[in-house]
């Protein structure tokens, strides 16, 4: 794995005091965290930070991202009952970690990422957000979703009192040439819809004016939340992604008999020369 390319930035909005964002970038992991706190000032800010740095530091240990989450919801449970942090404070995290050519996704609560392929944006998680359950059963669509009066309940959350344990979940692909990850906290998604974000990434800018431009443009469309993006791209000697649907190109040369394609070419001229005589 060559040096990744990436940028990152936080900002603490328009409106609130206090950032309860918290990211690690830690690329010689092959890991990147974006967290967004809950639980009011001091709440947030202390169980964002001690999910993504125990996520790193587990990770760096050797336990796999999905078992390093899990771990960080009773970390943060643990931390307010010793009075290292308020009651009720906690998190929700999204975490990408890269290793060789593929990427694995893990997260609990509503931040996203994204995956940017040049010309086609995809979102990869899906929030653990009331909201999204009820699209997710049909009732409300996808559009009345974006101004729902409830937008903010979660379904679960990293330090959460009353959930035993969390159901991180995950996603394993191969990461392709001149694709990027984008990873943000939901004061940039709520800000910025999928097609803002798509033509920001289309934009011929490096890694970090990217996300400065993110960042900017949630800025500039209200900033009500804490706003956290971290953007990575894709190795240059990463796998070239074939278009759907498509084989892998061969080589029919090397599938035929020697001197068959020669013959086949003789052929057809003299089938011609017939053909032209009959008519």
């Amino acid at each position: 794995m060559n040096h990744l390319k990436y940028g990152f930035s936080t900002n603490v909005g328009n409106v609130r005091s206090h950032n309860e964002d918290y990211f690690r970038a830690e690329p010689e992991l092959g890991l990147w965290v974006v967290a967004d706190g809950m639980g009011g000032h001091k709440g947030g800010e202390t169980a964002s930070t001690i999910a993504a740095d125990f996520i790193v530091d587990k990770t760096n240990a050797g336990e796999p991202l999905e078992k390093s989450i899990a771990q960080a919801h009773h970390a943060i449970k643990q931390a307010s009952k010793e009075g290292k942090g308020p009651e009720g404070m906690g998190t929700t995290v999204v975490a990408l970690r890269i290793n060789d050519n593929n990427y694995e996704i893990a997260w609990v609560g509503d931040c996203r990422a994204y995956l940017w392929d040049g010309i086609t944006l995809k979102q990869l998680t899906k929030d653990h957000s009331y909201v999204q359950h009820l699209v997710d059963t049909g009732v409300i669509s996808p559009n009345e979703s974006a101004n729902h009066p409830y937008q903010d309940v979660l379904i679960q959350a990293l330090g959460a009192a009353d959930i035993k344990n969390v159901n991180v979940e995950t996603i394993i692909h191969e990461f392709h040439q001149n694709e990027q990850i984008l990873l943000c906290s939901d004061g940039l998604t709520k800000e910025i819809a999928d097609k803002g974000i798509a033509d920001a990434l289309a934009l011929e800018l490096e890694e970090q004016g990217k996300v400065n431009f993110l960042i900017q443009a949630a800025l500039k469309n209200g900033g009500k939340d804490n706003i956290t993006a971290i953007l990575v791209s894709a190795d240059d000697d990463a796998p070239v992604r074939m278009p759907e649907g498509d084989t892998v190109p061969i080589n029919t040369e090397e599938l035929m008999p020697n001197g068959f394609l020669e013959k086949l070419r003789s052929w057809l001229k003299r089938t011609l020369k017939v053909f032209l005589k009959t008519k």
